[in-house]
């Protein structure tokens, strides 16, 4: 990007993010989109910020968007971040689901869930369950979706480099449910991976692909707009059966909703049930 970026374009390209996947961008974050989206001007030969958007909206640049906001994304991500919800998981909600002595799947929706840590984790918290356990939780089913096609790419494939292995797994996991790829790094286990079947979701999207007992929406709504975190959220209830929960960032609350959603006290942390 050869010229600074003006007060129109700023404006402009804050609308387009918005309205394209719900990123709210804050004031004086130009810096934030010049160094992300200096390598997709130099790629399309493009000088300034008000050419990639007159670009963006014409017809047939939908390949070009997806680009944008997949630069624009932030896709941070570790293992067991947080650590407290999959303790819940641990110690609460699967033991509470296991005992309901129920035919039907456990279904759990890992939404924004970036290059498969996530639900990958929940893997592994449901197989050590299994094992205390013998014969519950036989079938469950992850669903795990993200706006970012590079980084859905990255989780199905479910192998990572070294660096990527240590940010948040622990020696005893890493040797439980990984085994050493041919390129130097690590390939998760097979009966980790087939827990999980990714899918490209926008969380401005409707939302058609079945009901869930747990939703970990964690560390995304932050982005949003509080209009559009409500919306997203009472959409979420909408997809979760009776009684099922939904998990949030540690910095992140409903703000609201309390004719859809119970707080649940877990010490630390906390969840909601839906009413």
């Amino acid at each position: 990007m050869k010229a600074d970026i003006t007060p129109q374009e700023y404006e402009a390209f804050k609308t387009f993010l918005q309205d394209a996947c719900g990123i709210l961008l804050g004031d004086n974050k130009q810096y934030l989109v010049k160094s992300r989206l200096r390598r997709i001007l130099e790629e399309h030969q493009l000088t300034t910020l008000g050419e990639l958007l007159g670009r963006l909206n014409r017809a047939g640049h939908s390949n070009l968007k997806e680009v944008v906001i997949d630069a624009m994304t932030t896709n941070e991500t570790l293992w067991f971040r947080d650590n407290h919800p999959f303790r819940i998981l641990q110690e609460k909600l699967l033991p509470e689901f296991a005992d309901r002595n129920s035919m039907q799947p456990l279904r759990i929706w890992s939404a924004a869930c970036s290059t498969g840590q996530e639900p990958y984790s929940v893997s592994m918290i449901i197989e050590e369950f299994r094992r205390q356990r013998p014969g519950k939780l036989r079938d469950v089913k992850l669903t795990a979706t993200d706006i970012s096609k590079s980084v859905l790419e990255v989780a199905r494939k479910g192998e990572y480099e070294m660096i990527a292995i240590g940010r948040g797994l622990s020696p005893e996991r890493q040797k439980q449910f990984f085994t050493p790829s041919l390129n130097g790094g690590w390939q998760i286990r097979p009966q980790i991976k087939s827990m999980v079947e990714f899918k490209e979701l926008n969380l401005l999207e409707r939302y058609m692909f079945g009901k869930f007992d747990i939703v970990m929406c964690r560390n995304v709504l932050i982005y949003f707009s509080a209009e559009l975190k409500k919306d997203i959220l009472t959409r979420i209830h909408a997809t979760l059966n009776p009684g099922g929960y939904l998990i949030l960032g540690a910095s992140e609350s409903l703000n609201g909703l309390p004719h859809l959603y119970e707080m649940v006290q877990c010490h630390p942390g906390i969840i909601y049930r839906k009413k």
